[in-house]
């Protein structure tokens, strides 16, 4: 699976084409000194802006599986000469960063990838301290993918053979302990490839601690 992203991924890497299905980036609001992450940060426009938002006291991760990706996003940074952002190579259920170390995560079209989305949510979960919140684009399937379109490598790499149901999607985010699920837009379903889709963009937060003192 990873293979077919590297190859159509790693092509496109040097291309002014749009790679997502929304902008997630644009429904934040990281403030100076926050950590944010960028789930599938391609060529790091996303992450350059985040990296902007939060100053010299903060920091932005790209996180992405294409090798030619990181390294059109950090050709980008060295040449901007941005200190603040750093592109990690990892998939998104092993993200290299600690627990509770991060306010924002955002993600454009790329969790569907994922081959474990619970896996996934649990690790965006992990990541985020008390209070820090998501905004995820990506799409879902409105009807259930066909088994023998999962793992075909160019339905992978087209970003449908991995989508799941919208109430499996909102289901993973529940059971990975996230909470103040809200969807902000909602697309018509369409057709890709040989399934019928919606892109959607859903936020939310991992909740506080709550205070168990006694007066």
């Amino acid at each position: 699976m990873n293979e077919a992203i590297q190859a159509r991924y790693g092509e496109l890497a040097e291309s002014e084409c749009c790679l997502s299905c929304g902008s997630a980036v644009s429904a934040c609001d990281p403030r100076p000194g926050e950590v944010c992450v960028d789930l599938g940060s391609g060529r790091g426009t996303d992450v350059l802006r985040l990296a902007e938002a939060v100053g010299p006291d903060g920091h932005a991760y790209g996180v992405d599986v294409t090798s030619g990706m990181l390294a059109a996003a950090r050709k980008t940074a060295a040449k901007l000469g941005v200190a603040n952002a750093t592109f990690l190579e990892a998939t998104f259920d092993r993200i290299p960063l600690p627990e509770g170390s991060v306010d924002w995560v955002v993600s454009n079209c790329a969790l569907n990838h994922a081959p474990d989305k619970a896996a996934v949510w649990g690790e965006i979960a992990r990541i985020l301290r008390p209070g820090g919140r998501f905004v995820v684009s990506d799409i879902y399937a409105v009807e259930p993918i066909p088994a023998e379109h999962r793992d075909d490598p160019e339905a992978v790499a087209e970003c449908w053979a991995g989508a799941v149901p919208k109430i499996e999607y909102l289901a993973h985010i529940a059971l990975a302990g996230l909470g103040a699920v809200r969807i902000l837009e909602e697309s018509a379903p369409y057709a890709k490839g040989k399934a019928r889709v919606a892109s959607f963009t859903v936020a939310g937060q991992r909740p506080k601690r709550s205070c168990c003192c006694q007066g």
